[in-house]
């Protein structure tokens, strides 16, 4: 019975991490879609990579916490950390803007978020 008990707290507590990883992620894209380059690195700028430096941690950060979660519930490991951070970096010369990505991006969460 105890190992169920704990094993439901580390569900709720991987279901709160998520949710904080998603909630986290929307504000930054947020802030990325009103104009602020950085979020996906596309300039490679240190300038910028400073700047975001903060989020992208704690991004991971969270992460982390949450693959640890979900390994010791034997489940899938958190998918969209893996795709953001795949999104980042020196993107192909005929890609969209950071702003634009990140519209994408909150078009997309949105929409699974009400799925």
């Amino acid at each position: 019975m105890a190992r169920a008990d704990r094993l439901e707290r580390l569900d709720k507590r991987r279901s709160e991490l998520e949710a904080d990883y998603t909630e986290a992620l929307i504000a930054a894209l947020e802030v990325t879609a009103a104009g602020k380059w950085g979020l996906f690195d596309h300039n490679a700028d240190k300038i910028m990579r400073a700047a975001t430096a903060p989020v992208i941690e704690s991004l991971t950060e969270l992460a982390d916490e949450i693959a640890e979660a979900r390994e010791q519930l034997f489940m899938e490991p958190f998918a969209l950390h893996d795709e953001f951070m795949a999104a980042r970096g020196k993107p192909p010369a005929n890609a969209v803007g950071e702003p634009k990505q990140a519209r994408a991006w909150l078009e997309r969460l949105k929409s699974a978020s009400t799925a």
